[in-house]
């Protein structure tokens, strides 16, 4: 009996382990990689399809919609600014709402879309000076081994570059670590304005 049991539990987590997406072993962030973000990662309230379709033909909506996905726009201001558009939205105001929170995600999604294309190709580029550091390295290495080693211009040369390599390679990769937080602070503010908006639904 308690083999069976067993047996079922591991089938049932071998199970869970195949239907998780396997990571991306070139994306450099801990973050995980979530490569397509939909509206209903974030929104419960009415369905977005035709406001996704049409949210730029309101003009009104359309305008708060692009000041409120913009990061210069404080999260404080934004309970004010959906309020003072709910109030003077009339009867269709759920209709209208849900355009601002589609125009939102648009917006937030297309900047998030740009963030991850950036980080792939930064990733790249540190894979390409990666190899190319080993490659200094083991060129110097073989130099200095070498039975009839002497320092030259040649080796110095070598020595700088591969320092200064190193060096940039390290810096990059500091920077790296802030840029990995952009995409998942962008999906924090599209969620809160989501909420903020389905508030005043």
């Amino acid at each position: 009996m308690l083999r069976h049991l067993l047996l079922a539990a591991t089938l049932t987590a071998s199970g869970a382990a195949l239907a998780q997406p396997k990571p991306d072993p070139t994306w450099p962030c801990t973050q995980r990689k979530v490569s397509t973000l939909g509206p209903g990662a974030v929104w419960t309230g009415p369905d977005v399809t035709q406001a996704l379709k049409d949210w730029g033909g309101d003009r009104e909506a359309a305008q708060l919609a692009q000041k409120l996905a913009s990061r210069r726009t404080p999260l404080e201001e934004a309970d004010g600014l959906i309020a003072e558009f709910a109030e003077k939205a009339g009867p269709e105001k759920a209709e209208r709402l849900t355009r601002v929170f589609a125009g939102v995600f648009e917006v937030v999604n297309g900047e998030r879309d740009k963030v991850m294309a950036g980080i792939t190709r930064y990733a790249r580029g540190q894979r390409v000076m990666a190899e190319r550091i080993r490659e200094e390295a083991s060129q110097i290495s073989e130099i200095k081994t070498s039975p009839d080693v002497k320092e030259t211009k040649e080796l110095a040369d070598l020595e700088s570059r591969f320092n200064w390599d190193k060096r940039i390679f390290q810096e990059r990769s500091q920077s790296l670590t802030y840029v990995c937080e952009v995409p998942t602070l962008l999906e924090q503010r599209l969620g809160e304005i989501a909420r903020k908006i389905q508030a005043k639904l």
